[in-house]
This record gives structure tokens, sequence and C-alpha cells, in this order.
């Protein structure tokens, strides 16, 4: 395979990626809490040989590579939804833990509720974890309310207190599922700005992710011709040596 075939081909599997990944946001536009991705392209050097015999050395050949996903953790809108336990997180970088059966995660999808136990938990059903130990109600606790700094309370009083945390390096976080991160070393938030009542909705923007999405699809399309008339210039060229008489 020639250089042009491959350097287009290495063009065409990255526009492929970005593809996967804003195909992913867009699934996830109604998913609280989400953060949508972007995917990062760099170019790569590939280092060939040089010979003196030839009048020019070889030139290295510049292909395309995806280098790296970075994750927009911009705010999203904060809408009201009526329901007293749930929490939206009033800032960019600080995050709510809850606990899962492979060790503690950390989201800003507060779209909790209540579950038969009287357990504050995610809509995937993990506990959500306050200051000293996951969050519990009683059959007692009515009018609950969550306060800014993540106190809770009820008629019966106080609650618990939300932990929020915090990390150096926001992009150093690993997704997992939808609106669940991985991370080390957090960062207790000592004031943190919450507000009962409402949640974080994603921060994809549905018409720019289109617009990638159509821009994408016309390059890989343009490509994909490209190498087609190279392709046919070629077979085309050596029919015709073939049929050249010795």
């Amino acid at each position: 395979m020639e250089n042009l075939q491959l350097i287009g081909l290495t063009r065409q599997m990255v526009l492929r990626r970005k593809m996967d990944v804003i195909a992913n946001n867009l699934a996830n536009i109604n998913t609280a809490g989400y953060k949508s991705d972007n995917l990062l392209f760099k170019e790569y050097i590939m280092p060939v040989a040089e010979m003196d015999d030839f009048r020019a050395s070889d030139k290295k050949l510049s292909y395309v590579q995806d280098d790296v996903i970075v994750k927009q953790f911009e705010p999203g809108a904060i809408v009201a939804t009526g329901n007293p336990v749930n929490v939206a997180i009033n800032d960019r970088s600080s995050f709510m833990v809850v606990n899962t059966p492979n060790g503690e995660r950390y989201t800003r999808n507060g779209e909790f509720d209540i579950n038969n136990l009287g357990q504050l938990v995610t809509t995937d059903g993990y506990e959500v974890m306050g200051a000293d130990g996951p969050v519990t109600f009683t059959p007692e606790d009515t009018n609950i309310n969550i306060t800014r700094d993540g106190l809770i309370t009820s008629d019966r009083g106080e609650v618990g207190r939300l932990r929020v945390v915090t990390f150096d390096n926001l992009q150093a976080l690993k997704k997992e599922g939808t609106s669940l991160f991985i991370g080390e070393n957090p960062t207790p938030v000592e004031t943190p700005n919450l507000m009962g009542g409402h949640i974080e909705q994603s921060n994809v923007h549905g018409v720019v992710e289109i617009s990638r999405m159509i821009e994408v699809s016309r390059a890989y399309g343009s490509l994909a011709n490209a190498l087609k008339a190279t392709n046919d210039l070629r077979e085309t060229a050596i029919d015709k040596l073939g049929r050249l008489n010795a």
C-alpha cells in the first residue's frame, strides 16, 4: 500500500473515532451531570531510512493520530425539579461522592432519590455519601431540605451533610458509565455551593455537536472520494502499461 493511502487511512480512522465521541455526547444530551468529550488530534511523524544513493534524502511521513479525549467541565444549566433530595453543584470543579461495588466514585449528577431502606441513592441505586457515611432517612424525616453548604435537615432535625470534593487535575479523572468519575486524592470542599431541589443538566450543546457531526461526515466522505480517485488512477495506469508491447 502506498504512503498516500496509509496517510489517508489514518485520517479516516481518527474521523471515525471523533464521530463515536460526538455520537456519545448526543446520546447523553439529557443525562444530568454529564460532561461532554472532545477528541484532539496530533501529527505523527513516521521516520524512514535515508540513503545517499538518491539525489535527495527520503522525507519523513506525516500521519494523523488521535491524541487524547479532553473532558469539558463547563457547568450545565441548573433547573428546578421540585424534588427536595435533588442537588445541583453551582460551580465547575466539585463533585459529590457515591459508594459503588467498585469503591467510591464521584459525580455531578444530583438526581437522587430515597430507596425503600431510607437511603439516599443515585438513579443507579448507589449510596450517596455524607461526611459520616451513607445518608439515611427515617419515616419521621419530613420537609427535607438541603442547604447551600450541603447540610441535610428535616422536621426531625439534622440528618447529615453531603460530602463534596474536588481534584487538582480534572483531566486526570476517568469516566465510568455516563456520569461517574474515578479519581485519586480527592480534596474536601470546605464551603460547597449546592442548590437543593435542583439538578445540573448535561453540558452538551446539541446544535454544536450536530454541526461537528456534519463537518466530520463531510471530511470523511471527501477523503474517501480522494482515495478512490487515486486508486482508480493507479489501476488505469497499470492497465495501460500492461497493454504496451514489449
